[in-house]
């Protein structure tokens, strides 16, 4: 398990790196910034909400998927859109498509229940189609954010930060784990290797400062500490779904992971306060 998380995962980093590398050059040649990063969020949708259709099936309910992942595409891309229209109404377009469009969506899902199923299980299927567009669509919206709103730095910041404390976790949890602090959600995961996470987050974070030009280096050691913590909020997030419909992993796609909830359960949950924490250093 160990061998395949290490090599898999340095194989996602290395394609993830390359196309923020593509992406930045890009947006260096055009007037918008983001598009080969938004992208990428917003594919992804599809292969998640597969996922999430799979497991809410195993409990009787249906995700409806045409509104599901059009709906999770129109969210992840909210923060692309602006940059389309003039500088002086960007915020006033912001405001009014994310507040627009989750209307449009819950309109369009039960319509979708309405043409296809009728009234039949209509609060299962649009509870959980809805919540599977903000789940996906509207949490991974702010990972554009940080992308289009703060710049290249901030986000790779940000993944660095949220991933080096998972690694943190697993390692310390695998070496000292002994006391499980969510034994019924997920036995695997200890108080130690929550606080193994958190310190080597915060290291990484700390060190990290020192590369970016808007974030002091205490700064960085706080956002590593804190979002270790959120990070593994996140992963139980998902594991109360998995544990719920019964399964081990989302999917089988990528060894040592599992699939595409696995990998981004944790950027999930920390991306909004991410967001919020940055800001108030970037603005």
């Amino acid at each position: 398990m160990l061998k395949f998380r290490l090599i898999f995962g340095s194989l996602m980093l290395a394609v993830l790196f390359g196309l923020l590398y593509l992406d930045g050059k890009l947006s260096e040649a055009m007037v918008f910034d983001g598009a080969v990063f938004t992208a990428l969020v917003s594919l992804l949708a599809i292969p998640a909400q597969f996922e999430m259709r799979a497991l809410a099936a195993k409990k009787g309910l249906e995700v409806m998927l045409f509104p599901a992942i059009a709906g999770s595409i129109i969210l992840a891309s909210a923060f692309f859109w602006p940059q389309f229209v003039k500088p002086e109404v960007q915020s006033d377009f912001l405001i009014t498509y994310i507040t627009f469009t989750p209307a449009l969506i819950v309109c369009a899902v039960f319509f979708e229940q309405a043409m296809r199923r009728g009234y039949e299980s209509t609060i299962a299927n649009c509870s959980a189609t809805i919540l599977s567009i903000m789940y996906l669509g509207l949490m991974s919206s702010f990972i554009v954010g940080l992308r289009i709103k703060m710049g290249l730095a901030a986000l790779l910041f940000a993944i660095i930060t949220l991933k080096s404390s998972d690694i943190g976790a697993y390692t310390f949890g695998r070496i000292f784990g002994k006391r499980k602090f969510s034994p019924t959600i997920s036995p695997g995961k200890s108080w130690e290797g929550l606080l193994g996470g958190a310190v080597f987050a915060a290291v990484i974070g700390f060190w990290l400062a020192g590369y970016v030009d808007f974030l002091p280096r205490w700064g960085g050691a706080v956002f590593g500490a804190v979002f270790a913590v959120i990070g593994q909020l996140g992963d139980l997030a998902e594991s109360m779904l998995k544990r719920d419909a019964g399964v081990k992993d989302s999917a089988n796609y990528i060894p040592g992971f599992g699939g595409i909830l696995d990998i981004i359960d944790s950027p999930l949950i920390a991306a909004p306060f991410a967001y919020l924490y940055l800001s108030m250093f970037l603005n």
